[in-house]
């Protein structure tokens, strides 16, 4: 069955470390960065440990000194040490710094490469999947995991990993020069430590990601609402809007109370076993002091020690919740990442080479699963430059022949040629190349009139771009317009007309320069002097090419060389518009219908 919509839960379920994985071929590019930035932080936390060393030595200086009375001892001794504390000091910062301007770079770039393959990754899905998808929802899923991608890697690498390797190398500290006691109470109270963090985080991930979850539906209704605002007017559902927009709302407002809720007891269980851990050192060295065993350096060295490493340590249990929503966030995009298209190039594949411009559809059938069959064994023949038309009702199958001509779609059984080259075995983007479309409902880019004209050949030139202008009939339009060709046209296109938009689309096409032309109900919604007007364009731009023409009004396609008409999947009649109206069928019915209608 076609229909697969994007799951909003998927990559969710689980913590996937695999995705770690994932980024690194785009960390690959700045090797000597990364291993400059590694060096550096290397190099920082060693001089980190070492501060606590000059700082005992003062006051074990300070301290003898006072007792000896000797002044001149005081004041030049301490003095080189002081002088060691603050440049030790000085290029912790500095590395840090220097660090993170060399990595920088690393992140910088690999969220630019991962944004663009997502980029480029959504437009390779099929038309299925656009369809089906929730706009605002996927781009704040797209936007998360692009962010999670810059908190993973920097602090992942800067935040983790050093952490770890500064708590390995202070517990060795405390093992080898004091008693055994103070490096177990410290390993005990990291072990613990870690261990809460990972219990209590993986127990209200459940809550992030609902937050994530409702906050995406949030978004994703108020964009949908805010896209048809004309239709919420029409309706004055502005408060049946509301209604729904602030019940998403309150999912949000209670997940992020759960949310909330589940972090305080983890914040509290986290100062719980610093203050344990900390209390229980202090008294370990405090009662060493007493004893003689350990100066009053020593003391304060333990007590820099262990606010060094819970400083730290606590910003440990953020990052590893941070990194917990991360991770999912970032999952969630390469969930994007992992789905395949359902249209693919064939594996040679070749490009689609235009002789004529002929098309032909073989015994094509095609339907949106088993239960709704849409096409049924359906052939045709569009020669060199004719302009063939199909008619038929509404569901009957008109539309479906264009978006398997532009291979939206893939044909159930049959088979779509172009001069004899099935167009599975050319790659898309030659047969897409190769036709031009006047769609139903022009959708335009918020950008001027300009920009959207030359969007047919982006690298055509300013005289190209006016000369299809003066061909779609666009010109005194536009010479009205204050900005003229600058115009904007705001979102979507809404402050042109249904006319305008259609002289936009077909100056657009006649751009593109196509060797076949579709039109897809190009008039249906225009009125008589509009649709004439268009009418008159496009014989214009269709003149000696080859044209398919899907029509609701039958009076639009008189000319046709060539009229199909379709009933149910099939194709019930054929023939020029006199045969049809000789043979007193289903045309024919449709043509006094249409004639009633407008003498009304």
């Amino acid at each position: 069955m076609r229909h697969c919509s994007f799951s909003p839960e998927a990559g969710d379920s689980t913590f996937n470390w695999q995705t770690l994985r994932t980024l690194l071929p785009y960390l690959l590019e700045y090797r000597l960065r990364i291993t400059l930035a590694l060096v550096c932080l290397v190099a920082a936390k060693v001089a980190s440990v070492g501060l606590p060393f000059i700082l005992k030595h003062i006051v074990d200086s300070l301290d003898k000194g006072l007792a000896s009375d000797g002044v001149a001892k005081v004041l030049v001794l301490p003095l080189g040490l002081l002088l060691a504390y603050g440049v030790m000091r000085l290029a912790n910062v500095l590395l840090g710094e220097i660090r993170d301007a060399l990595f920088g770079r690393v992140t910088e770039r690999a969220m630019r490469r991962i944004g663009l393959t997502v980029f480029k990754h959504l437009h390779r899905l099929e038309l299925d999947f656009h369809l089906n998808r929730n706009t605002g929802g996927l781009s704040r899923d797209v936007e998360r995991g692009v962010s999670g991608v810059s908190f993973l890697l920097r602090f992942m690498i800067f935040n983790i990993v050093p952490t770890l390797f500064e708590i390995a190398m202070v517990i060795g500290v405390l093992l080898v020069n004091y008693s055994i006691w103070f490096a177990l109470v410290t390993l005990v109270a990291v072990v613990l430590y870690i261990g809460w963090s990972v219990i209590a985080t993986d127990w209200r991930t459940g809550y992030v990601r609902a937050a994530n979850l409702a906050d995406s539906q949030s978004n994703t209704r108020a964009v949908d609402s805010l896209l048809n605002f004309e239709t919420v007017k029409y309706f004055t559902n502005e408060r049946h809007e509301a209604e729904r927009y602030d019940e998403d709302l309150a999912e949000w407002e209670i997940a992020r109370r759960n949310n909330r809720l589940s972090l305080f007891a983890l914040n509290g269980g986290q100062a719980l076993i610093i203050a344990i851990a900390m209390t229980v050192m202090m008294i370990l060295a405090g009662k060493n002091v007493v004893a003689g065993t350990m100066t009053l350096g020593d003391f304060v060295l333990i007590n820099a020690f262990m606010m060094q490493l819970f400083l730290p340590l606590n910003f440990l249990g953020f990052v590893y919740r941070e990194m917990k929503s991360s991770m999912a966030n970032v999952e969630r995009m390469f969930a994007l990442l992992r789905r395949k298209p359902v249209i693919n190039d064939a594996t040679e594949a070749s490009e689609l080479v235009i002789s004529k411009g002929a098309i032909e559809f073989n015994e094509v059938s095609f339907g949106y699963g088993a239960e709704r069959v849409i096409l049924d064994r359906v052939s045709f023949n569009v020669r060199a430059q004719q302009k063939v038309a199909v008619v038929g009702a509404s569901g009957s199958g008109k539309s479906t022949l264009v978006k398997l001509l532009f291979r939206f779609y893939d044909v159930d059984a049959g088979s779509i040629l172009i001069d004899g080259q099935d167009i599975r075995h050319v790659t898309q983007d030659s047969l897409r190349r190769a036709i031009g479309i006047v769609p139903q409902d022009t959708v335009l880019f918020n950008a001027s009139i300009f920009d959207n004209i030359r969007y047919g050949r982006i690298d055509a030139s300013d005289a190209e771009v006016l000369e299809a202008i003066r061909l779609a009939h666009l010109s005194d339009f536009i010479a009205r317009l204050p900005e003229g060709v600058d115009t904007l046209v705001g979102e979507r296109g809404l402050k042109l007309s249904g006319g305008e938009k259609q002289r936009v689309a077909i100056a657009r096409t006649i751009l593109k320069r196509p060797a076949i032309l579709v039109f897809d109900e190009a008039t249906s919604s225009l009125d008589s002097r509009s649709e004439q007007s268009i009418l008159q364009a496009i014989r214009e731009v269709s003149r000696g090419q080859t044209s398919l023409v899907i029509a609701h009004r039958l009076s639009t396609i008189v000319d046709a060389d060539h009229i199909l008409v379709m009933d149910h999947g099939r194709i019930v009649e054929q023939g020029s518009h006199e045969q049809l109206l000789a043979q007193q069928g289903r045309y024919a019915q449709l043509w006094q219908i249409q004639k009633q209608v407008l003498s009304q």
